[in-house]
């Protein structure tokens, strides 16, 4: 797809090389971490504009038919590997900017399952049996939302109206963002909503779905690796807790402990 692309561009052939090692693969990496930070850089300065803000507001007001601009958006991603280490993410944004001292984390109760829909459900119960009884959104940080936007379709959009629903909290606007097509889901209509690729409310949206999204990835990858380590050195015999925080101090991880002579590793 790029090859393509690049050699329009150029007016001429385009080859593509994948550097694996060496000094050309430290440069392309370099290069990846410069456009990822050039890329947050620019959305900093997209949320520091007010007006685009209050725009993609309106926006999303009018798509989605509200009563007014959702002031108090929360998002909810869940992440985990094959049904393993199952975590989910609720991220705030309050007047389009992030809320980030109202983040939330959630560990799936029950062990882990390899589901979805239920572990969005569980999260959706569990965020909103700590909703304060006042419906005032200039309240604590378990304030009500405007609108709540889960990382999904349409399995996620059911599960979530399931928890709203056992919450009794079906007042609250909530919608699913599709990841393939941007498509916007709401429970009363049965084609999705679909904002154009210009518009400031789709680009906000994908802002906050992205949020949700790292937050959550962030959170699984400390949970299995914390996993990882008890699993690997719970199982040896006279490793207790004083003995496997030496080795990890003098180590590093698992791995440079396998790795390592048997000279280097201290007598049991």
């Amino acid at each position: 797809t790029l090859a393509p692309f690049l050699a329009e561009r150029r007016g001429g052939p385009v080859r593509l090389h994948v550097p694996q090692r060496g000094r050309k693969r430290h440069l392309a990496e370099l290069a990846s971490r410069n456009a990822v930070d050039a890329l947050e850089q620019d959305r900093v300065r997209w949320l520091a504009d007010r007006g685009k803000t209050e725009a993609a507001l309106r926006e999303l007001q009018e798509a989605l038919g509200l009563e007014g601009p959702p002031k108090r958006i929360e998002c909810y991603d869940v992440s985990h590997v094959q049904g393993t280490s199952v975590v989910s993410s609720m991220v705030v944004f309050e007047d389009g900017r992030p809320a980030k001292t109202q983040y939330r984390r959630f560990r799936a109760r029950g062990g882990d399952r390899n589901d979805d829909f239920a572990n969005m459900q569980q999260t959706l119960t569990r965020r909103f049996a700590r909703s304060p009884r006042s419906d005032d959104a200039s309240g604590p940080a378990w304030a009500l939302p405007d609108l709540v936007i889960l990382d999904g379709g349409k399995g996620q959009l059911s599960a979530g109206l399931a928890a709203l629903a056992d919450a009794g909290r079906l007042q609250i606007p909530i919608v699913a963002l599709a990841k393939e097509r941007e498509e916007l889901f709401r429970p009363d209509r049965p084609e999705p909503i679909v904002l154009p690729r210009t518009s400031q409310g789709l680009y906000l949206v994908q802002r906050i779905r992205d949020e949700a999204h790292r937050f959550a990835v962030t959170y699984h990858q400390k949970v299995r690796s914390k996993r990882a380590i008890r699993s690997a050195l719970d199982d040896v015999a006279g490793v207790g807790p004083a003995r496997k925080r030496a080795l990890l101090h003098a180590f590093g991880s698992v791995r440079a402990m396998r790795e390592a002579p048997l000279a280097d590793h201290p007598p049991v």
